[in-house]
């Protein structure tokens, strides 16, 4: 099995490896979203006329002292014959979350009128995908990572036909996850770890990915939970 590039999660832990820390519990018991309701039409229904529902998780420990920073990140369901998830493993160079799996995403700029704008314009510049492809659907719950970002997960559908170009100098790699994959919580684990009397708890959603094994956790995991039980509601 080939591991992803280290993770730098928590920057007072330099070695600490997620993949390492025991796992609490899996979801076993809990019920799976059905093909039916993972398919465009019944996506696009389901945020039109939402139910009532909480999320699981709205945000992390701190573990910065920095301000709040406002950002967005584009859920991008790509309606094949099997709807797919777009993600990426960040640069192992970055300042933030290196070397992890996300979403396209980033900071929310200026000049961008909404969450949804910043979510598209991120998407163009990390993966070069296309706002002519994309159908946004509507948002989930704000979500505060333990490193000071306060995002907003924008959820779209993605037409086939679309050509990637990755910035290199922020996306190491993309591939596509099976949504029924991540929407199935047999594959959702929670782990929890203590450091410096601080406990923190977390989701992981590992995928293998032929001979790659995709270590989905934290904020991407988190939020991909949010929106299992979004769609179970």
């Amino acid at each position: 099995m080939t591991l992803p590039q280290p993770f730098t999660p928590l920057s007072k832990l330099p070695n600490f490896d997620p993949r390492m820390v025991p796992v609490l519990e899996q979801g076993h018991r809990l019920p799976a979203v059905t093909p039916a309701q993972l398919q465009p039409a019944a996506l696009r229904q389901r945020f039109s006329s939402p139910p009532a529902w909480s999320p699981e998780i709205l945000g992390e420990p701190r573990f910065t002292q920095r301000g709040m920073v406002q950002a967005s990140v584009l859920i991008a369901i790509i309606e094949r014959e099997q709807p797919t998830v777009l993600l990426t493993q960040r640069t192992s160079h970055l300042s933030n979350h290196s070397g992890q799996i996300a979403f396209p995403g980033g900071k929310v700029d200026d000049t961008d009128v909404d969450a949804v704008m910043a979510a598209l314009r991120e998407a163009q510049e990390e993966v070069g995908l296309s706002a002519e492809f994309i159908q946004v659907l509507g948002s989930l719950p704000i979500y505060t990572t333990g490193s000071a970002f306060i995002v907003t997960p924008v959820v779209a559908l993605v037409k086939p036909g679309f050509t990637l170009t990755p910035n290199t100098g922020e996306v190491a790699d993309v591939f596509e996850v099976p949504l029924d994959f991540l929407m199935n919580p047999a594959h959702h684990r929670r782990h929890s770890f203590t450091a410096e009397g601080l406990e923190r708890q977390w989701y992981s959603i590992p995928y293998q990915d032929v001979q790659t094994e995709r270590f989905i956790w934290g904020a991407t995991a988190g939020m991909l939970r949010n929106f299992y039980r979004f769609l179970i509601a």
